[in-house]
């Protein structure tokens, strides 16, 4: 027994060391310093050490206490996890050049590949089991990555949104840098901070403010606004949080990362649409929190406010980050965009959405519920 309990201790003690190597890690760099930190005091966005939102965008809200929302969390009577396991596609191989024209795979969450006019944009990798700055503990997937980051084709850019730990995952975005030497990273100001403590090469990725954009082959890759919130430890708002238009010669898409919905996303339709696709948060909503998560029906209104053709919902059906049902955000998203006439595709994750020819809407996650 005493031998048993020296192996165990030694085995909890390993894991405990391990853990305290990986949370510090996983919660990214410092971006005040040097020439990062300088952009960022410059940026007119940034003011007494920190990001802000546009004033005109704030909603008023109440906030429950802490322990109100964890009550609704773990003792709520809403269907947070599926009955049955969620359906899985395969449709994308490392086979093959990139569509010419447009097409997307969501892959869950709001990791999504999109093929436009031969190039590969994957938007907010996520292939971790948990969201979380350690793999023990944390919101835990409710569905297998449909494929593995190894079988993933080749990508030609990396587009982060915000430095929250379910759309910046340390672990993919160390494995894809290692698998695709040739991939680049586009990320909002003061993320690449993160990236170069993760071992990423300053050369492999540009920071850019709202407004700004880089070239990646043919295609002009916009930050745009959006109205959230950063930070993957004790302090917020250390970093910036974006939307993204992604320009073709003949296609368009834009990326709402995550945003309550405010007026920016029409200014966005205005200055850089319209978009053939827009890939729209519906998902962890709350009226507690109702100025960083849009509705499923604030979802629909940013799709038609940037003129978009077809929406395809992001943010849902992967992790339980919200207080909601997990088929809730995908009903209201059709009741509203069929009330509305909003053009919408729904694929399972894997499946690939030729955009100009989407699938008729099957409402296959009923048979999960």
């Amino acid at each position: 027994m005493g031998a048993i309990a020296v192996a165990l201790g030694a085995v909890a003690a390993g894991t405990a060391a391990w853990v305290a190597r990986e949370i510090p890690a996983a919660m990214g760099g410092d971006p005040t310093r040097g020439e990062r930190g300088e952009r960022m005091r410059n940026s007119p966005r940034y003011r007494d050490g920190v990001f802000h939102n546009p004033p005109s965008a704030v909603r008023a809200h109440e906030t429950p206490a802490g322990r109100t929302i964890v009550r609704e969390l773990l003792f709520g009577k809403e269907l947070r996890h599926p009955s049955q396991p969620i359906p899985l596609v395969r449709d994308v191989t490392a086979e093959g050049p990139a569509s010419q024209t447009l097409a997307v795979t969501w892959l869950g969450h709001s990791t999504t590949l999109v093929e436009i006019e031969g190039a590969r944009v994957l938007f907010d990798p996520v292939w971790s089991e948990r969201c979380s700055p350690t793999q023990s503990v944390g919101p835990r997937r409710m569905h297998r990555p449909p494929l593995e980051i190894a079988e993933l084709p080749p990508i030609d850019v990396v587009v982060i949104s915000h430095d929250h730990y379910d759309h910046l995952d340390m672990h993919s975005v160390q494995e894809i840098a290692a698998e695709q030497p040739d991939v680049r990273f586009l990320v909002p100001l003061g993320v690449g901070a993160h990236l170069e403590r993760w071992g990423i090469e300053r050369y492999r990725f540009a920071e850019l403010d709202w407004e700004q954009e880089a070239r990646i082959g043919e295609l002009r890759v916009v930050c745009t606004s959006a109205h959230h919130f950063s930070g993957r430890g004790f302090a917020n708002n250390g970093t910036l949080w974006s939307s993204w238009a992604i320009i073709g010669a003949e296609h368009r898409v834009f990326y709402s990362g995550d945003s309550g919905y405010f007026d920016g996303f029409r200014e966005t339709g205005a200055a850089y649409g319209p978009f053939d696709l827009s890939l729209v948060q519906i998902g962890a909503y709350s009226e507690h929190w109702q100025d960083i998560h849009m509705t499923p029906e604030e979802g629909v209104s940013t799709h038609l406010d940037v003129r978009a053709g077809l929406m395809v919902p992001v943010h849902w059906g992967t992790f339980v980050l919200g207080l909601h049902d997990w088929s809730e955000p995908v009903e209201r998203l059709c009741v509203d965009a069929d009330e509305r006439g909003a053009r919408i595709a729904v694929p399972r994750p894997g499946e690939r959405v030729e955009v100009a020819d989407p699938p008729k809407l099957d409402h296959w996650w009923r048979a999960v519920v």
